[in-house]
């Protein structure tokens, strides 16, 4: 059913309104999809307008059938991170807070990352920077370096040993 939100003619938005089996459906396929959080689902079902009673609903039905599982989706996000985009874990910590995980998922999530592939993907990353940042004075690449590692979530005592013997 859709439901007209303006009364001029010339601007006739309309807005798709569900049953509860339609939500309910097509949230399954959402979250089928990929791992969800259940802040990003609660979005999801607010932005379909619907009410808190629904949400609380289909939210439960979710976790029941395990189609939404908090644990699961903070190791697969941590794993994707670290892999795909080689953030470091002090910016997977803050993006799974940010996204309401609690801390004990979050530890559990962390040890998902083999240390030795983590320093190693660390030693990488800073190597590839250090030759990209050629020009300048050895204070500003320094800097640089910095900066970068720790923008993409790498602990302080790595990124200041990594830049103290990479760059003097």
């Amino acid at each position: 059913m859709f439901v007209r939100i303006s009364n001029t003619p010339s601007f006739a938005l309309m807005i798709k309104s569900y049953t509860l089996t339609e939500a309910t459906k097509k949230i399954e396929s959402y979250c089928a999809y990929q791992e969800r959080c259940h802040k990003e689902v609660n979005a999801k079902l607010k932005q379909m307008r619907m009410i808190p009673q629904a949400i609380d609903q289909i939210v439960g039905h979710l976790i029941q059938e395990n189609y939404l599982n908090e644990e699961r989706f903070a190791r697969s996000f941590a794993r994707g991170k670290f892999t795909i985009k080689k953030w470091g874990k002090n910016r997977i910590i803050n993006e799974l807070k940010q996204r309401g995980i609690s801390i004990y998922n979050i530890k559990s999530a962390l040890k998902e990352i083999d240390e030795e592939a983590y320093i190693g993907t660390f030693n990488i990353l800073a190597q590839k920077r250090v030759e990209a940042l050629k020009d300048g004075p050895v204070q500003q690449r320094r800097k640089k370096l910095a900066d970068y590692l720790f923008y993409r979530g790498w602990e302080s005592q790595l990124v200041y040993d990594k830049v103290k013997e990479l760059l003097g």
